[in-house]
């Protein structure tokens, strides 16, 4: 079999009967009234039939309740005698079941709080955010303390919610906050136990929530992409019993002696490379039984010559048993990454009608600004994808590959690759300032690989990637509406530079950075940040609309009458029957690095914070509700409780009061 076709593996379904948790059977309505799990339910749509609120009275919206995180007293306490401590932007977003929400915190507690008032029910607090001394402030690897949700589970009386903290444990709590005795060792599991480069431990972390599966508790990992020691942890995608807590399978998304894709990493690179994984949350079709993992780009980012080849299952959306870990499909997506183009969100599984007939598909949205779409049953695609000729690299030892996917529909979502034509010229002097910002580096059409920093030497400081590793779409996901069939994805136009530094002995080390015009601008014509409605049935785009004002009142532009630019900041949506909801995150900036763990430290600050609604057949904004306690931090969930529909979401973080907000109408 030609890898490069990627051809599926055959599956048998798991039929629903064996599956023993309300998660997976469904033997009840309740998308109007609750949200049991991250995303929604396990297709990961960010959709609710709730329709309490209609575009009639959209407008009357208000903060019903806000909730602060118990962080906050913690962190006011550690940080008495100076700054210890510094959560990452507060990015949860919560569970609600039985009239209770379920809600980590960035310091990796659990909290429960009424649906309905905001009030805190309890608290646990594993104190993960502590060293081994219990007094030293212990600081997870890459992204800090940082914790996007929890996972809840349920078989009858058992109830459970799963979570993943900061140091790499695997918690199991009943829903009044108690560890649950046998569920591992007394409640807990060890991730960093039973990993085969257990030295680079220190290097590995949980922040977003598991997948429960039927009865498997699906776990992936947040690991360093810059190999700081030799061997690297690897991505490691494993399965849990979600009763005993007893490990039920290992799945290598970088495969090891014997398994398929091993000659896909040249020169034995297999063995000592880290990275591919899956640190997004994953989906699931209970009715197949399969898991879908979306897996990330190996270390080095930037840099692949010591591991040359294609590199499965890296940049990959990888199908599962979820009950045996088997591997049913995989279909790569970047081969060979040199660009951060990880699938940075779970794959949305979409029931569709293409040509008359119906298909179980998947749409995986992508940093690069594509949306692959894949029968979710077999991995093919729906429409064809081509593999196109990209540029060759020209840093010594490196072998990019010669081709990458393209799909030929939906089109990108975003802009892709940069050309003069795509700078910005609103006035002539801008568009001077943006051709002086580019000169420096090499630029051209998508999949331009890294290349050296040669300014030294006269040469250029490197290559430009648009979008970049922050730019297209995001960890914050599409939402799908079923019955409009209506994929919403939004998108971020941000380029970046992408510069490699030559390191005696340990070859080339990628560096990234954003790029903007010395005033602060975007170098490149807009929309900058913009959400894209996509007919999955046709594959054809419905909308697209720009997400926020943008820049206007920048001195450079003020006096140009400007409007709707959009922000190169992260969206985040959720869809409901008649409406489509739109938030988007502050300003955010690195603050400081903490040395020992590579952890970057952000800073959130607040601007034009709203929860925006949309017409979802046409894109036309219908309200603009203004959030006082600031920008979202996360994605917004809605349910029903005592016969209210509540719109909820996490603010804050990154130096701003971390806390959940309820909105509701009067």
């Amino acid at each position: 079999m030609s890898l490069r076709s990627r051809l599926p593996v055959g599956a048998v379904p798991l039929a629903c009967v064996a599956w023993l948790s309300w998660s997976a059977c469904e033997p009840k309505d309740t998308s109007s009234a609750e949200w049991r799990l991250a995303a929604g339910d396990g297709a990961s749509n960010k959709y609710s039939t709730a329709h309490q609120i209609t575009p009639d009275n959209v407008k009357s919206l208000e903060e019903a309740w806000s909730w602060t995180s118990p962080d906050e007293a913690i962190v006011r306490e550690i940080n008495k005698d100076g700054v210890k401590i510094w959560p990452h932007a507060y990015e949860t977003t919560p569970l609600m079941v039985g009239g209770v929400l379920y809600a980590s915190t960035s310091l990796s507690q659990v909290a429960a709080v009424d649906a309905t008032t905001g009030q805190t029910l309890w608290v646990y607090d594993p104190k993960s955010y502590l060293a081994e001394d219990g007094k030293s402030v212990a600081f997870p690897p890459n992204f800090g303390f940082v914790a996007r949700g929890v996972a809840y589970w349920e078989d009858g009386e058992d109830k459970r919610i799963f979570f993943g903290t900061g140091n790499a444990q695997l918690l199991a709590l009943d829903i009044h906050g108690r560890l649950i005795s046998g569920f591992g060792n007394g409640g807990r599991i060890d991730l960093k136990q039973g990993l085969r480069r257990p030295a680079a431990a220190k290097f590995y972390s949980v922040t977003s929530p598991p997948m429960v599966c039927g009865d498997t508790v699906v776990v992936g990992s947040s690991i360093l992409d810059f190999p700081l020691v030799p061997e690297m942890p690897p991505g490691d995608v494993r399965g849990f019993d979600a009763r005993t807590g007893q490990l039920r399978w290992t799945f290598h998304t970088v495969p090891q002696a014997g398994e398929f894709g091993t000659d896909t990493w040249k020169n034995g690179s297999w063995k000592t490379f880290g990275g591919a994984n899956v640190w997004q949350t994953m989906s699931c079709d209970p009715e197949l039984g399969n898991v879908y993992l979306p897996v990330s780009t190996p270390a080095n980012d930037y840099y692949g010559g010591a591991r040359q080849g294609d590199n499965l299952f890296a940049d990959s959306v990888v199908a599962l048993n979820a009950s045996t870990g088997e591997r049913i499909w995989h279909y790569q997506m970047t081969h060979h990454g040199l660009w951060d183009y990880d699938p940075p969100a779970a794959p949305t599984l979409v029931d569709i009608r293409v040509g008359g007939r119906p298909v179980k598909a998947l749409a995986q949205v992508s940093k690069q600004g594509m949306v692959f779409v894949l029968d979710r049953v077999t991995g093919q695609p729906i429409w064809p994808i081509e593999e196109r000729p990209v540029p060759a690299s020209t840093v010594p030892g490196e072998h990019a590959s010669p081709t990458q996917p393209f799909p030929t529909r939906p089109a990108p979502v975003d802009r892709q690759g940069l050309t003069e034509d795509a700078l910005i010229d609103f006035t002539p002097e801008l568009r001077q300032q943006a051709l002086a910002a580019v000169k420096p580096y090499d630029y051209g059409p998508i999949y331009t690989p890294p290349s050296v920093d040669n300014s030294l030497l006269g040469g250029k400081k490197g290559s430009i990637a648009l979008p970049g590793n922050l730019g297209g779409s995001s960890w914050s996901g599409a939402a799908f509406h079923p019955d409009k069939g209506i994929l919403f994805v939004p998108s971020v136009t941000r380029p970046v530079t992408l510069s490699l530094t030559l390191f005696l002995g340990a070859g080339y080390a990628g560096s990234v950075a954003p790029i903007t015009l010395p005033n602060g601008l975007p170098i490149t014509k807009p929309p900058y940040g913009r959400v894209t409605a996509i007919d999955l049935n046709t594959g054809e785009h419905r909308w697209q609309t720009p997400i926020g004002r943008g820049p206007v009142d920048h001195p450079a532009l003020k006096d140009l009458h400007l409007s709707g630019l959009g922000w190169p900041r992260r969206s985040f949506v959720l869809a409901t029957k008649d409406l489509l909801f739109v938030a988007q995150e502050g300003i955010v900036t690195r603050r400081q690095q903490q040395p020992s763990t590579f952890t970057s430290v952000y800073e959130v600050q607040n601007s034009e914070a709203y929860l925006w609604a949309f017409d979802p057949d046409r894109g036309t904004m219908l309200s603009e509700t203004p959030m006082a306690a600031g920008n979202a931090s996360g994605s917004p969930m809605t349910y029903v409780a005592n016969g209210r529909q509540f719109i909820v979401l996490p603010v804050g973080g990154g130096g701003q009061p971390a806390k959940l907000v309820a909105f509701a109408l009067p």
